[in-house]
């Protein structure tokens, strides 16, 4: 079972972000990347659509003998990592904003959190900011359009500069000094963050954490691969698969990825080509 692949999905490209610390830290285990682009972003979408996608995907991994799974997306993670817990026997990893180190590292006790509205929306992120951020001044921007413009590789563009200066600069004014990436496709314009928040403030990106925690999980399990043993990557979408080979070499730095395609039916997935 140790040589069975990890699961990792999101809606789209953000997870990746995550995916290249799993691959860093974890190097001799496979992993299957499922983005479920065909239902991109799910910030927008209701809880019970996201829970819905989000079993259709983790049925789907056991099917593919799966070892554990990774919830590389704040939004899924929010809300329906707890009952996935519940329904089905294998390790969950999940994603969440990094709430309790950013109010454990803050000078000015004004921390900032760019999330989707679905995370903000969610009873996890409520619990998490009721039992870390007592005491701390939370600004929260859910960064409405920066998924898409990110999922089309516009990691530099106007619209994206417009979209975090809006975030950013109430946070700013408000003598915030720390800044929490809340969702996985954030980092991929952490560039632009940089310039626009400067030196003084720092940046928080979950997902070496969570690679760190995945680790942990898996040695808890008796579930590491064997450290001699080649790791690689499955990539799938339920999108277009042409315009998601260019995403993933794009972020990645990959050349000559190879992608597959998976169709929804009904609550179920399979691979084109497969029953």
């Amino acid at each position: 079972m140790t040589q069975q692949p990890i699961g990792v999905f999101d809606s789209g490209v953000g997870g990746l972000s995550v995916l290249r610390h799993l691959r860093a830290q974890l190097p001799s285990e496979q992993f299957i990347y499922l983005a479920d682009q065909g239902h991109v972003p799910y910030g927008s979408r209701s809880a019970a659509e996201i829970v819905q996608f989000s079993q259709g995907i983790t049925q789907f991994f056991h099917q593919l003998n799966a070892k554990a799974i990774v919830i590389a997306c704040n939004t899924a993670s929010a809300a329906a990592l707890s009952l996935l817990r519940e329904q089905f026997d294998v390790p969950f990893v999940g994603m969440e904003p990094a709430v309790k180190p950013a109010a454990g590292q803050t000078l000015s006790g004004k921390v900032g959190i760019l999330a989707t509205g679905g995370t903000f929306a969610s009873e996890r992120y409520a619990r998490l900011t009721a039992k870390y951020a007592q005491g701390v001044s939370v600004w929260e921007d859910p960064c409405v359009g920066l998924v898409p413009e990110i999922e089309a590789g516009r990691l530099d563009s106007p619209a994206v500069h417009q979209i975090l200066q809006q975030a950013l600069a109430p946070m700013l004014a408000a003598g915030v000094d720390t800044v929490v990436l809340g969702c996985t496709h954030y980092p991929f314009v952490l560039p632009v963050v940089e310039r626009i928040v400067g030196t003084a403030v720092t940046i928080i990106d979950p997902a070496p954490a969570v690679a760190r925690q995945t680790g942990v999980v898996l040695r808890q399990h008796n579930l590491l691969a064997e450290a001699d043993q080649p790791g690689g990557v499955r990539f799938l979408t339920t999108g277009a698969a042409e315009p998601y080979v260019r995403q993933v070499e794009q972020l990645l730095g990959l050349d000559d990825v190879g992608v597959e395609t998976a169709v929804w039916k009904g609550e179920r997935l399979s691979v084109i080509g497969n029953p």
